[in-house]
């Protein structure tokens, strides 16, 4: 007999943006409330990094069973029946991913992640922050449609972009990135190296590299908030911030054909399975999409992964116990798992909001 998928609670974490009323109504708060908690942390043992804070440990999951133990401990407790030994002695007793869900009220500053190469030179890191991004919804009641601005337009130089940073001049900063509209269902890589802005109104889920290395080039958030220098820089300096970014220039046309990932339908019996990043994409991460009817047989495969539920509900039913599936619901299913059945209810199967799952694994061994 295999080990038991564990059920866990997200972590609402602070940041300088605002937003998290979409959050707040995933949890059944009908009215929900946007403030400085915009993100939601899922199967994390990422502790975040906020200025003025550095006291509160924020970021990493608990497990949904009563007690006060996090994943943290579980993972260190039994790292290779978790997370598998080959991967363990690859990437040592962390998942390497980090995922979250991300509700904006407002536009996220401009800002870079490192790759894995500036990472480990800059902050001695095996880990940099590519991330991907999945639109689950925008928001009816924005000015503007939902967008994202990713990656420098053509012809833009280090020197011209210091320029405007020093400056602090917003609106031409971010004139030099592609705008580019999104709409539920898409799905976009941003590699390390590569700058963007989530705009206002989006709800996604982010699979990321597990770093919280984020340098920002606005010093003021859309909605007045003063960041601290700390929060930009990282703790480089203004100078070696820059290091950050890779200059190179797309159309906005040719972005998005190299950073929107088409999803590949994989074969399934009961229901539909698309690919929505894989490791031909990327090899830091991957992220399946199920949508299931009846009963679908699976398995740990040697390897963890992250079960979220997006819509509908069902029974997640091992050997020896049941778990009810339900909206916005989060099971870690560890590498020694043995084998498992998910089952879509009689609502979703006949005509109801189906049971969609997103089924996430770690970078590629």
């Amino acid at each position: 007999m295999g080990y038991e998928p564990l059920k866990l609670k997200g972590e609402r974490v602070w940041r300088t943006y605002v937003g998290g009323r979409m959050i707040d109504r995933l949890h059944g708060k009908e009215q929900g409330e946007d403030g400085h908690f915009p993100e939601e942390w899922m199967y994390s043992v990422t502790r975040a990094a906020n200025a003025g804070r550095e006291e509160i440990v924020e970021g990493i999951s608990s497990l949904d069973d009563g007690s006060s133990r996090t994943l943290k401990e579980v993972l260190e407790r039994q790292p290779d029946e978790m997370l598998g030994a080959s991967h363990v002695k690859k990437w040592g007793v962390t998942p390497g991913v980090l995922i979250k869900i991300i509700d904006s009220r407002e536009r996220l500053t401009i800002q870079v992640h490192p790759d894995k190469e500036k990472a480990r030179e800059l902050f001695h890191s095996p880990f940099g922050k590519t991330e991907c991004w999945h639109i689950l919804g925008t928001r009816e009641d924005m000015d503007e449609e939902a967008c994202i601005y990713l990656g420098f337009k053509e012809g833009i130089t280090r020197d011209l972009w210091e320029s405007c940073f020093e400056k602090q001049d917003y609106e031409t900063m971010l004139s030099l990135l592609n705008r580019i509209p999104v709409k539920p269902g898409e799905t976009y890589l941003v590699r390390g190296g590569v700058p963007h802005a989530i705009g206002a109104g989006c709800l996604l889920i982010e699979i990321q590299e597990p770093t919280d290395y984020t340098i920002r080039v606005e010093k003021v958030t859309p909605s007045g908030f003063q960041i601290d220098d700390r929060m930009c820089h990282q703790g480089l300096g203004f100078e070696r911030m820059f290091e950050c970014f890779t200059f190179e220039g797309e159309s906005q046309e040719r972005t998005k054909e190299k950073f929107c990932i088409r999803p590949q339908r994989l074969s399934q019996d009961r229901g539909d399975r698309y690919e929505l990043a894989g490791y031909g994409d990327t090899p830091c991460f991957r992220m399946e999409k199920l949508i299931l009817e009846g009963d679908t047989g699976l398995k740990g495969e040697g390897g963890f992964s992250c079960l979220y539920v997006v819509s509908g509900k069902g029974i997640l039913k091992t050997e020896s116990r049941q778990y009810p599936l339900e909206k916005h619901g989060q099971f870690f299913i560890p590498a020694e798992a043995g084998e498992y059945t998910v089952s879509a209810n009689e609502a979703s199967a006949s005509g109801g909001e189906p049971l969609t799952l997103l089924r996430l694994y770690g970078p590629e061994d």
